[in-house]
């Protein structure tokens, strides 16, 4: 019967993502037009309380944990394991005090109603791969960003998502980059613990009644720290949220 279910209601999330994707679309060129950043941040929250709460059409449950540890007015960087594409509007809900800029593929700055516009004007970072010399540039004028503006930036060490859920190694050459240009930076470690279970069979069918957790972690100041062994450290935190 969950299986039927499952195939009968995955259309119907899906029909309110790419509806609120293509809805929020204008919106977010008309707001940024007329208002600029700060209004059409907030179409973009908006966006993503409905890309994230709806899937509650899926009878998902969606806990946050230690929302109160998160720093405010001052740069942080988020550091977190990557599940699936649903982890951004995850970090997007329970961060959107903190300004959450991310480092993406390029591939994903355009073609995409709402997301690639948020990438390409939100203060966020595209990156090609097959360069990775103007990618750490990229990265460190993010940091520079955050740094600036008491924004936040967030990265998944793993490179790519882990699509069974099981936990990568962290990379740190990326975080070093972050706090090479915002050194007042504090880390904040998430767990993310449920989308890979979501979307085990892809977009369709989406697993019902999965408890997606998200865990925020004390605050790192990373001042003195080595970037391998600071990356070590969130790696072992998330993966014992993880119980990996």
């Amino acid at each position: 019967m969950k299986k039927i279910l499952s195939y009968l209601l995955t259309p119907l999330y899906l029909l309110n993502f790419g509806l609120l994707l293509v809805i929020f679309h204008p919106i977010q060129m008309f707001t940024n037009w007329i208002w600029g950043y700060p209004v059409r941040k907030k179409a973009v929250d908006i966006l993503n309380f409905g890309l994230l709460y709806g899937l509650r059409i899926l009878g998902t449950k969606i806990t946050f944990k230690g929302l109160d540890k998160i720093p405010q007015n001052r740069p942080i960087i988020i550091v977190a394991n990557h599940q699936s594409t649903l982890d951004i509007p995850t970090v997007i809900v329970g961060f959107r005090k903190n300004h959450p800029k991310f480092i993406s593929k390029i591939e994903l700055g355009k073609g995409i109603p709402s997301i690639s516009y948020n990438l390409r004007h939100g203060g966020s970072v595209l990156i090609d791969r097959k360069n990775p010399r103007q990618s750490v540039k990229d990265i460190l004028l993010l940091g520079k960003h955050i740094e600036e503006n008491n924004y936040a930036a967030c990265i998944f060490p793993e490179g790519t998502r882990s699509k069974d859920g099981l936990l990568k190694p962290f990379m740190p050459a990326g975080i070093a980059s972050l706090i090479k240009t915002a050194p007042s930076a504090l880390i904040v470690p998430l767990a993310i613990d449920g989308n890979h279970e979501l979307m085990k069979h892809g977009y369709y069918p989406m697993t019902l009644g999965v408890h997606l957790k998200l865990t925020v972690f004390d605050p790192i100041d990373p001042k003195g720290m080595d970037s391998t062994e600071l990356a070590q450290i969130i790696e072992d935190q998330i993966r014992g949220a993880l119980k990996q």
